[in-house]
């Protein structure tokens, strides 16, 4: 069957250009590589970017195959299994690489290959098992990531087909592949594509990111076990060195608090509606108004306690897989779509659809109750 998306006219990197651009406008010579490695990843991303519109793929991101081999999907009763295929870019910027690891083969001596290996059976379990999932389709396609993609490489990005991790820098960032988040809010954009198609721009751009971080963040505390009250919820955590002051890229539970370095500055991202960004950048500010939805979710999983994706997780897919979403929704008409999903899960007034509604009234969003 030949792929609905051949070419997706969104490519999501998990790191912003407004964080790269701070940092390759630092003069401090203590950071000079991670400067000059913020500039080539601005320049590499830049076509990502201006494709997007078009919806083609620049020439050094070319299609990989004239057909995928996808499976169909799992017999009914039977549990999916994964499909992994992890490859070596060696440094270079094309894709997809040299492939050094397929699903049931042993662990390699690198830890990049085995960290994308391992994040992306983790993302496949959790939505396997939780959300009865096969596979980012629900057919189950099959997973692949490339490792060590282009020169100190600043960043990870899904592209339609695969997991695409850069090593960093150095100075400022590690590997892309120390942060199961990082994994699971990738491959959850692929998710997205395929149910709700939210549009990669202002606020259902900001939806869409939410949603990635939401289901990045419960990959994590799956794979850890963590409830809601003992969960971190940060997005990206890991993939700064030492010498950054900061936790992570984000933090749902707290936006804007994330970091606050002399280098990178102080997290920009919104906690509330009224702090609204408006902005010509980052596709309308995808990446920093995403910190107002991520932190109703957060609150709402705090309030009901627990495992966040057996309870306002499921929500969530839920409302990503109703089909009452448009691609143009935005912050108050997903808010009434969740409480109406909590609703018609759990009851109209179960605690619940109260908790979903309080961490939207939290963040300046009220919805109205549901006739």
């Amino acid at each position: 069957m030949p792929r609905p998306f051949p070419h997706p006219s969104t490519h999501p990197a998990i790191v912003p250009p407004y964080l790269l651009m701070r940092i390759a406008s630092t003069d401090d010579p203590a950071y000079a590589d991670a400067a000059e490695a913020a500039r080539r990843s601005l320049l590499r991303d830049a076509p990502l970017r201006e494709f997007r519109a078009a919806g083609e793929l620049p020439s050094f991101m070319g299609p990989e195959r004239p057909a995928r081999d996808e499976r169909p999907a799992a017999a009914p009763g039977t549990a999916p299994q994964p499909d992994r295929r992890i490859s070596d870019a060696e440094g270079d910027d094309k894709l997809p690489g040299r492939l050094v690891r397929r699903e049931g083969e042993p662990p390699t001596a690198d830890t990049a290959v085995n960290q994308a290996y391992d994040g992306l059976g983790d993302t496949f379990e959790m939505f396997a098992r939780v959300f009865a999932r096969d596979s980012i389709d629900d057919a189950g396609m099959p997973l692949e990531a490339t490792v060590h993609y282009g020169d100190r490489y600043d960043n990870a990005f899904w592209d339609g087909e695969r997991m695409v991790f850069g090593d960093g820098d150095g100075e400022v960032f590690r590997g892309f592949t120390e942060s199961i988040s990082v994994i699971g809010h990738e491959l959850a954009h692929g998710v997205t594509e395929r149910t709700a198609r939210l549009r990669y721009q202002g606020q259902s751009g900001a939806l869409n990111e939410h949603v990635s971080d939401v289901f990045g963040a419960l990959v994590e505390q799956y794979a850890k076990g963590q409830d809601a009250a003992s969960a971190t919820w940060l997005i990206g955590e890991g993939v700064f060195t030492d010498a950054v002051d900061g936790r992570a890229i984000r933090s749902m539970i707290e936006p804007g608090t994330a970091y606050d370095d002399d280098v990178l500055g102080r997290d920009p991202q919104p906690d509330h509606f009224d702090r609204y960004i408006e902005t010509d950048e980052d596709n309308g500010g995808v990446h920093l108004n995403s910190g107002i939805p991520n932190r109703a979710f957060a609150l709402a999983a705090v309030e009901l306690g627990g495992f966040a994706w057996e309870t306002v997780g499921r929500i969530w897919y839920d409302v990503l897989t109703s089909g009452r979403l448009k691609p143009t929704s935005n912050f108050r008409e997903f808010a009434r779509e969740t409480v109406r999903a909590a609703q018609e899960r759990h009851g109209r007034t179960s605690r619940e659809a109260r908790a979903v509604a309080n961490g939207w009234a939290t963040v300046g969003i009220e919805v109205p109750p549901t006739p």
